[in-house]
């Protein structure tokens, strides 16, 4: 539904934003997380719901907690 496509497109956002501040591409963050970077394009495009585990392993590459992670505007 729309409010959900809206809700990953915003986090997909915030992860690629949070990624380039980190100065990682994707490439690097997918190494970081034991994905690939077509998994990690996906996510930052708002097309795959993660899992909790993968939202974790996502803010440990990034250095960051998953509170500040999910910090965007809803």
């Amino acid at each position: 539904d729309k409010v959900k496509k809206t809700f990953l497109k915003k986090l997909g956002g915030r992860i690629a934003s949070l990624r380039e501040m980190k100065g990682l591409n994707q490439t690097q963050l997918a190494s970081e997380c034991d994905k690939d970077r077509q998994s990690i394009n996906r996510l930052e495009k708002g097309n795959v719901n993660p899992s909790a585990y993968y939202l974790f392993q996502i803010s440990q590459a990034l250095g960051t907690s998953l509170k500040e992670l999910l910090e965007f505007d809803r």
